[in-house]
């Protein structure tokens, strides 16, 4: 004979399970306002960090010159195993090389300017990727909650038969939430094919990470390249014996008599100064979504062929246009502006259904103030501490702790909710507190 549990046994239960629901909607929440904007992650870059030298174009003897003077300034420490050149393209007019250790501008005349300093965007879109967690387990999640959102998304247009026969209803605001509904499921349906391109688009690049290490680990002895050789193109074959500075410029040149109809947007050195060392020029393709075609140079600037990125098997093609279709860089502005209106839609959505939830719980008799206290502190405190942390990055400099900033600063509110204030009340402190802070970081970003 089984004894049934205590009622306040089973609403505790019942409180866990909320609460774990609303954990899902907030991480679900934080992930659709961070990629909104980080789509103007370019622009943001440049807003960040004004000083640094542009250039429309930049010759290939002074992309040279610049590898060369960074590669110089890499002696004496950790040998960079890659060095990446981001060439100048319309949205972001700049020359930048990284290394292992550093990042650095380039003059137009190819020498090195100043350091590379853009920590506040380069923290948006990690959070975005991976909520600031180590990369395989961040972009799991991340991945994870891709696949919720796409099955949200559709199981909310099975659930509503009506949905797009009433696309256009609004019932007036009142007790009922009605008005509330309405708008969500509005939203729901005007964004339908932006929420599942990048749903489905995000799922893959999150999941694609734990496929590709399990393959690895199983197959390839943990050699994660060796799995992504069929989709991205294979790298030479190491041989650390030390070897002078490639040949960029000839590759480049190569690129400028043969692939005049691309636009190069990076070059990356393998292995830089061994004598396994290889070139690589990522460039866009014209009226194609696919990231970049790559081609491979030796270190004297030889021709050795394409990655098959634009023409390769369909795999291929699909795999590498995924990115920009996720992240909305194709198209030039009417595309990013099309990509915020919809992402905004798309997180009032994930704010709007779990304040539906909440008042269908709350008249149904499970009337949880703390709850929905918990849910205005996301939905209000999540951007007020991601304008705090754009505050920290004009008053502290580039390397404010932006990461704990914002996940302490969430975590206060978060536990702010717990204190006897009355929802309204609380939620009123929180926008004005949300208004203040993104003013503050507008004037300094001004300044």
């Amino acid at each position: 004979m089984t004894t049934a549990p205590e009622p306040s046994t089973v609403k505790r239960a019942l409180s866990a399970h909320a609460a774990i629901g609303l954990i899902a909607g907030a991480l679900l929440y934080i992930v659709s306002l961070t990629g909104t904007i980080a789509v103007f992650y370019a622009e943001l870059q440049r807003a960040e960090q004004d000083k640094a030298p542009e250039m429309a174009t930049i010759a290939p003897v002074a992309v040279q010159r610049g590898v060369e003077a960074a590669l110089k300034a890499e002696q004496g420490g950790p040998v960079t195993t890659h060095l990446y050149v981001h060439m100048p393209v319309e949205e972001l007019p700049r020359t930048t090389i990284t290394t292992d250790t550093r990042a650095t501008h380039v003059a137009a005349d190819g020498r090195l300017a100043n350091a590379e300093e853009i920590g506040w965007s380069d923290f948006l879109v990690e959070l975005h990727y991976t909520l600031n967690l180590p990369a395989l387990v961040g972009m799991s999640i991340v991945g994870i909650l891709g696949v919720m959102m796409l099955a949200l998304s559709l199981t909310g247009v099975i659930a509503h038969p009506r949905i797009f026969r009433d696309a256009f209803l609004l019932r007036a605001r009142n007790q009922t939430g009605l008005g509330l509904a309405d708008w969500h499921n509005r939203m729901s349906v005007w964004s339908l094919p932006f929420t599942v391109a990048v749903a489905l688009t995000g799922a893959v690049i999150g999941l694609g990470s734990i496929t590709a290490y399990a393959i690895a680990s199983l197959d390839h002895g943990g050699d994660i390249e060796a799995v992504y050789q069929p989709l991205f193109g294979e790298e030479g074959k190491p041989d650390k014996r030390v070897a002078p500075a490639p040949n960029v410029a000839a590759a480049l040149d190569y690129m400028a008599r043969h692939y005049p109809q691309v636009t190069i947007t990076y070059v990356t050195l393998h292995d830089p100064l061994t004598r396994g060392q290889e070139i690589q020029v990522s460039a866009l393709h014209a009226r194609r979504l696919i990231f970049g075609e790559s081609y491979r140079f030796d270190a004297g600037g030889r021709f050795l062929g394409v990655a098959g990125l634009a023409d390769g098997e369909l795999g291929q093609q699909a795999a590498a246009s995924n990115y920009r279709l996720h992240f909305g860089n194709f198209g030039g502005l009417p595309v990013k502006l099309a990509y915020v209106l919809f992402g905004t839609a798309l997180t009032a959505i994930c704010a709007t259904g779990t304040y539906i939830w909440l008042g269908k719980r709350r008249r149904r008799g499970h009337d949880e103030p703390r709850l929905l206290k918990a849910w205005d502190a996301v939905v209000w405190g999540s951007p007020m501490a991601l304008a705090l942390t754009l505050v920290a990055r004009f008053v502290i400099g580039n390397a404010a702790p932006f990461a704990a900033i914002f996940w302490i600063g969430s975590a206060l509110v978060l536990a702010a909710a717990f204190a006897p204030f009355a929802p309204p009340r609380f939620r009123r402190a929180l926008q004005i507190g949300l208004v203040v802070s993104c003013v503050g970081a507008g004037g300094l970003a001004l300044a």
